[in-house]
């Protein structure tokens, strides 16, 4: 058989070519900002930081229509994008009361959220610790059908899940996780709100269950964990003397293994927002009497920003 050169180049490029295709992976496209409580001040604060978007903290009590579209509208004219809206709170409570309360609070949040043009609330699932882990489930998704979907449905709005284990949760991490998508059904409505500090503090791996649930992954929130070796050594992670042995910090200053999370982000082309959440108590008070932001807060804001330039790509609305 007569092959030429021209052909032999050609097929060698053509494989090249398909290899290429195979070993390209999405463009990495986050969107990075802040967890704050609204105020005008705050929002400027947001947008001369370089950050593109927000969590916000609103209390839909609070707000009547007009102020609802004014917030609207200067979110808008600063090009931010608002990932969701805090809603924290036990969606089933054993104490009828406190559960009829903490649903129709939700429900104000998911009516909000349509107004205002967000896509998501975050929080906790929703625990009854008195009853084993599959009745529970049972009652979050009754609840949920019952009182929230037909309102997700109609103003586009998810339910999210952060692994936070000291509130009303059972979505602390993979094993309840699990549990909980596989009883909805992978239902549109739910999904994660992962936060990797909190799986940290909860000696978990991070990185491998954002590998194993990413596609439920549709806000993330960006904050540290350091675990103060000195005291574990001596007093456990049950000390006698109850002596707090981790605590919060800004994305840097823990042991979150931030390269590889990012490389799983990236790798799924993950295009959602990534929020500072400000814990660390460096940089308290966050706030001041009329709720802005203290200097001090900025600071730790810009310090994880800093830190974060170096891992996330330039910022895109």
């Amino acid at each position: 058989m007569n092959v030429t050169r021209r052909a032999v180049l050609g097929a060698i490029s053509a494989a090249a070519a398909a290899q290429a295709q195979r070993q390209r992976v999405p463009n990495w496209k986050p969107k990075l900002g802040v967890l704050c409580q609204y105020s005008d001040a705050n929002l400027a604060f947001v947008k001369a930081e370089g950050f593109t978007s927000m969590q916000l903290r609103l209390d839909p009590d609070k707000l009547d229509d007009a102020a609802v579209a004014a917030i609207k509208d200067k979110v808008a004219k600063a090009g931010i994008y608002v990932s969701s809206l805090a809603c924290d709170g036990n969606h089933i409570d054993p104490d009828p009361a406190k559960r009829d309360k903490q649903n129709t609070y939700v429900v104000k949040c998911i009516e909000l959220c349509g107004k205002l043009g967000i896509p998501a609330i975050g929080g906790q699932s929703g625990t009854d610790k008195a009853k084993p882990l599959a009745a529970q489930v049972d009652e979050i998704v009754k609840v949920y059908n019952e009182k929230y979907f037909a309102l997700c449905e109609k103003n586009k709005v998810k339910i999210l899940w952060e692994p936070y284990a000291g509130g009303p949760n059972i979505a602390t991490g993979p094993v309840g996780w699990e549990a909980l998508f596989k009883a909805f059904k992978d239902s549109p409505h739910v999904g994660l709100q992962f936060d990797p500090s909190h799986l940290v503090w909860q000696f978990m791996d991070p990185v491998a269950a954002a590998r194993e649930f990413i596609d439920k992954i549709y806000d993330v929130h960006l904050k540290d964990t350091e675990i103060l070796w000195h005291v574990v050594k001596r007093g456990g992670i049950q000390p006698v003397n109850n002596a707090r042995w981790w605590r919060f910090r800004v994305p840097g200053y823990g042991s979150v293994p931030w390269k590889e999370f990012f490389s799983v982000l990236a790798e799924a082309g993950y295009s959602g927002a990534m929020n500072i959440e400000n814990e660390d108590q460096f940089y308290y008070p966050a706030l001041d009497p009329q709720g802005n932001f203290t200097e001090q807060y900025k600071r730790g804001f810009r310090v994880a920003h800093e830190f974060l330039k170096t891992l996330v790509p330039p910022v895109t609305v």
